[in-house]
């Protein structure tokens, strides 16, 4: 077998607001793999400033991992345990290399075409006017969810747009999920969670910073509104870790980006122990690109989640891959008319 890696940067349409910052670009690794008679790919969706593998010499892991491919999936995902994304891409390489087709990975309904995926749409931060164009335009395109990053506005220019959107569109209309990305401080996020609540949200992602079990833990015991850990799952891959920050932290649900958490095993596991504690999840993409994104939305879908999901990234780069995937009136699609276009 022959392994390659590749670079690739991701541009996108129009710039993302975050409470980290504003995005323009977005860096990307791909593993391509051959056995002689068929080839596989996956992405190992490196997230700067935020993957627990964000390091210096990423680029040379996957350079040893290319040269040790032939030590087998087993062994080099052993090896592997503190790089979620190159492990995400390895289990999504192998996968690839052994389907039908190489972007066919979990064929289903879906992958065929008659079926589809409920998402999300995803409002970044910006201006109020901004804001508020953004959400018309989802909700005039179909959508019955929409996520909105907060965290770096002022917080009452926030509860503006919020109480813009509740005056327009009921609770039945409209189902509001919020993402601070933990920029909330501990004192004052409680205060925070009984305001945002008045507005009849679905639940708040990650309020306050990882790290801080004890706050967060009181924080989910106290709060008005469902809270859903996302960077708190970063970094903890051990099966007894993942257990211990449960039973410590109760969250109402847990937000899993494969490319952050170490692929599909390790989002296996956070699902099989968050389902013994009635705790809910869904699946989010870490702004892979259509390789990645279709990988993780073939998985999702054969997970049998009615929730929406965080799936509708691939739209917004420039130059992202064609391929099959469509987001039309709220749902992501596999178009299988459409053909996919690898250009590196």
């Amino acid at each position: 077998m022959k392994a390659s890696y590749h670079k690739y940067i991701l541009n996108f349409k129009t710039p993302g607001g975050t409470s980290r910052g504003v995005l323009n670009q977005k860096e990307t690794w791909f593993i391509k793999l051959s056995d002689g008679q068929k080839t596989g790919i996956g992405e190992t969706g490196l997230f700067r400033g935020l993957s627990f593998d964000d390091t210096d010499d990423y680029e040379e892991k996957l350079k040893w991992l290319c040269n040790n491919i032939n030590l087998g999936i087993d062994v080099l995902y052993s090896k592997l345990f503190d790089y979620p994304s190159i492990r995400f891409g390895l289990e999504t390489a192998f996968i690839s290399l052994k389907s039908d087709s190489p972007f066919n990975l979990f064929p289903s309904a879906f992958s065929n075409g008659s079926s589809r995926i409920p998402i999300n749409g995803l409002v970044w931060m910006g201006e109020k006017s901004y804001m508020i164009s953004q959400i018309r335009d989802k909700i005039e395109s179909g959508f019955t969810c929409i996520k909105l990053k907060i965290g770096a506005l002022d917080f009452d220019t926030e509860l503006d747009v919020l109480r813009y959107i509740r005056s327009e569109f009921s609770e039945s209309d409209i189902e509001i999920r919020v993402d601070a990305n933990g920029a909330f401080s501990p004192e004052l996020a409680l205060e925070k969670l009984n305001q945002l609540s008045a507005f009849n949200l679905h639940s708040i992602e990650q309020p306050i910073k990882q790290g801080q079990f004890e706050d967060m833990a009181k924080l989910c015991e106290k709060t008005p509104l469902d809270i859903a850990l996302d960077e708190e799952l970063i970094g903890i891959y051990d099966y007894e870790l993942k257990k211990e920050l449960i039973d410590q932290i109760k969250p109402q649900y847990i937000i899993l980006k494969p490319s952050l958490v170490g692929g599909f095993k390790s989002c296996d596991e956070w699902i099989s122990l968050v389902n013994n504690y009635n705790i809910g999840w869904w699946i989010t993409s870490a702004l892979e690109s259509n390789i990645g994104l279709n990988a993780i939305a073939q998985y999702t879908y054969n997970l049998n989640s009615n929730l929406p999901q965080g799936l509708g990234t691939g739209s917004l780069f420039s130059n992202n891959f064609s391929s099959p995937l469509e987001v039309n009136k709220g749902f992501l699609c596999y178009n299988c008319e459409n053909s996919w276009i690898i250009n590196f």
